[in-house]
């Protein structure tokens, strides 16, 4: 009986880590530090979701809810920050969306919650990455996709 090896933890990247890797920033950097990733080309991303945030202001008053499309953002700005962090690469000049598809938002999320993106590598071409990704709350998923981005040196 052959075992299987889980993958390694290769490191944790915090805010200075994410802001030297990917050229966001606030209000449109929306991860606070990535966890746990692995060789395998997974990790977890983490935002904390607090009330002063710039979109509460219209989405929704008296219900402020943490957009959807935002939680399909940060899954793209996690799996960059896996897939430049694993693959050890200098910092790209522009990080590109290329697709989503399969995305469905199944619960809201608010001030307070703590977002878990678990980001996994699907598949991947020289400079293209696809990854799956679940938005998970409270141990429930809150919103999944497949994103798609590309490395790119303008």
């Amino acid at each position: 009986m052959s075992e299987t090896k889980a993958p390694i933890t290769i490191e944790a990247v915090d805010i200075a880590g994410i802001m030297k890797t990917l050229p966001h920033r606030y209000p449109f950097l929306l991860i606070d530090r990535v966890i746990e990733i692995r060789e395998d080309f997974s990790g977890i991303g983490i935002k904390n979701v607090t009330i002063n945030e710039p979109q509460f202001q219209g989405h929704f008053p008296g219900r402020p809810i943490y957009p959807g499309v935002l939680m399909i953002e940060a899954m793209a700005q996690t799996a960059g920050v896996i897939g430049i962090t694993s693959m050890k690469v200098d910092k790209p000049t522009a990080v590109y969306f290329l697709t989503i598809d399969k995305c469905k938002f199944r619960k809201p999320a608010g001030p307070g919650d703590v977002i878990q993106y678990r980001m996994s590598l699907k598949t991947r071409r020289k400079e293209m990455w696809w990854f799956h990704g679940d938005a998970v709350v409270n141990g429930e998923i809150a919103a999944e996709a497949d994103v798609g981005a590309m490395l790119a040196d303008n």
